[in-house]
């Protein structure tokens, strides 16, 4: 889901930590609160969330909020957009340095769907796409068509990869 850089509706999930942490001697900084933009996916992963915190013995509830100044929503979206840009520049930087490696071709494949399954998982949780984005793409794609010539070249037998981009 992409959500829109403006104005949006969110989903919030307000709980405390089971009494059982406390037993622990865990240190309690405060109760959490959780935001996501609304939309039926999120809605139902926070409510899975929310029940398995009320099993563990805390509390949960969920809210549906609008955040009372586009300033506000700037900050929050742009906090949001930043942390994955990290992540991104992350799985990108890995691309190039593993596209730098000479390695059993077996290996370079477990690696690239390696690679392409933690995209994949940042993509689905990224709701308001950064640039880095799409050049990660480009980086992953350019590295599965390295691996790929490679194979191809190199042994007759490889598994077989299917280029995305």
């Amino acid at each position: 889901m992409v959500a829109h850089k403006d104005r949006c509706e969110w989903v919030l999930l307000s709980y405390r930590i089971p009494r059982k942490f406390k037993r622990l001697g865990v240190a309690h900084i405060g109760d959490g609160l959780a935001a996501l933009p609304a939309d039926a996916r999120t809605l139902e992963q926070f409510e899975w969330l929310a029940e398995e915190i009320d099993e563990a013995g805390g509390s949960s509830t969920l809210w549906r909020a609008e955040l009372t100044s586009n300033a506000q929503e700037r900050r929050v979206v742009g906090g949001m957009a930043a942390a994955r840009a990290e992540e991104y520049v992350d799985i990108a930087e890995r691309a190039r340095k593993f596209g730098q490696v000479s390695m059993a071709p077996t290996d370079a494949i477990r690696m690239l769907r390696s690679l392409r399954r933690e995209l994949r998982q940042l993509q689905r949780r990224d709701f308001f796409p950064p640039p880095e984005r799409e050049s990660v793409g480009i980086e992953v794609a350019t590295l599965a068509r390295a691996v790929l010539d490679h194979n191809q070249t190199s042994s007759a037998d490889a598994p077989e990869l299917v280029v995305e981009s």
